[in-house]
């Protein structure tokens, strides 16, 4: 599997988590993408391990043709998950009043004025991380490497 195919199944999934409403599969995706970060057990590295698949699952693209020498000893690929993980996290749950009941970390007519953030950027997502698995053109990981991740 690569990372491509990972971010077309990460794309589709949360487009369908957010179509049906099923808030349970979007905090499972968010608390997955955070330990894929943190821990550096990417998903599509374990199952080519399992599959026997040679080589890393990010070698075979060409995906950011940046030529920047990497300033942090950090994959790209773990500082994406991060990225993606963290803006779900606040669009998500921050900006939603229906969780206001249990985190109330942000006064509730802040929460309010803003709540175009809990379904646009979501949606946004979604169609983005699936546009980028199908082109295999992501400008977040772009970026991430034009900072200097490797």
């Amino acid at each position: 599997m690569s990372n491509r195919t990972y971010r077309l199944i990460v794309g589709a999934l949360l487009l369908v988590f957010l179509y049906f409403d099923l808030n349970f599969g979007i905090y499972a995706l968010i608390v997955a993408l955070f330990i894929e970060g943190f821990s550096n057990f990417l998903i599509p590295d374990i199952i080519n391990r399992i599959r026997y698949v040679d080589g890393q699952s990010g070698n075979d693209e060409n995906l950011a043709p940046i030529q920047n020498k990497s300033r942090f000893s950090f994959s790209a690929e773990r500082a994406w998950r991060l990225v993606v993980a963290l803006m779900l996290l606040i669009a998500f749950v921050l900006f939603n009043s229906d969780l206001s009941n249990y985190f109330q970390i942000l006064p509730l007519d802040f929460i309010e004025q803003f709540s175009y953030i809990n379904w646009f950027f979501p949606w946004f997502m979604g169609f983005a991380i699936f546009g980028a698995g199908i082109s295999g053109v992501c400008p977040v990981l772009i970026t991430v490497k034009w900072i200097g991740f490797k």
